[in-house]
């Protein structure tokens, strides 16, 4: 039997038995990736920041879905919380094998406008905090694991000035997910990137004000929803023999 989510499809509880974490969970394509993995079949931990709240009404709808899930606070910018959430999270779940790295932040604006305590904030989350994740996860993973990064269509084409700290932020996620693919391969664990378009969210909405201006540079002329990410996550989150490899979940942007 099979089930339809967004753009892809897959066999019913492709991940049951399985435990993973999705960082920057409360809202956005965080949120939506918890959701659509639970309806896989995996037990879900979700990290927060500020959105306490947010965060456990996440947690409540993977519960109503009949999966276990807990809501976590840290920040990817703390070396220790970054690292912890994946050991909190096989604590409290028995377990990790899928790791989602969701988290992010970005700062826009003219290069010489930008301040040194941005570069570390942006490279911190970005870069950093999801290099601690990975190499934590990778210790706790088994065969079959799976880390699946969230970069952005800023990595393939930058349309514009202003985006110079956050394109060098996500381009670093490309050679992790190469290296990560190849030192963790003979063990059976995979490394991909996923790199959205345009997205839906409160963050960026499709009806905001630069919204006409992005929908304009995809080819299929629309925002994408953060379900749209989230199946590509769980397709690789199900998939064996796919790793090291870039996703454009964009529309388009990038043609």
């Amino acid at each position: 039997m099979t089930t339809t989510h967004a753009s892809l499809t897959t066999t019913d509880a492709t991940l049951h038995g399985k435990v993973a974490l999705v960082t920057g969970a409360s809202r956005g394509i965080g949120a939506a990736t918890a959701l659509r993995l639970a309806r896989e079949g995996a037990d879900v931990a979700v990290t927060y920041v500020n959105g306490k709240e947010a965060a456990e009404e996440v947690v409540r709808a993977v519960e109503a879905l009949g999966r276990r899930a807990v809501a976590l606070r840290a920040d990817s910018a703390d070396a220790d919380e970054a690292a912890g959430a994946v050991e909190r999270t096989a604590q409290q779940l028995g377990g990790l094998d899928v790791l989602v790295n969701n988290a992010g932040v970005g700062v826009l604006g003219p290069l010489e406008g930008l301040s040194l305590a941005d570069v570390d904030r942006v490279l911190a989350v970005n870069v950093r905090g999801v290099f601690l994740a990975s190499q934590a996860a990778a210790a706790r993973m088994s065969a079959g694991g799976r880390i699946i990064t969230i970069g952005s269509c800023m990595v393939q084409r930058v349309p514009g000035p202003g985006g110079t700290l956050y394109a060098t932020s996500k381009s670093a996620l490309i050679g992790l997910t190469k290296a990560l693919a190849r030192e963790l391969g003979p063990r059976g664990i995979t490394a991909n990137v996923i790199h959205p378009g345009p997205i839906d969210t409160d963050m960026n909405p499709a009806d905001g004000p630069y919204a006409p201006d992005q929908a304009a540079l995809t080819a299929l002329g629309r925002f994408g929803t953060a379900d749209e990410v989230a199946s590509m996550v769980a397709y690789l989150a199900g998939a064996d023999y796919v790793t090291g490899t870039e996703f454009a979940v964009d529309g388009g942007h990038a043609a």
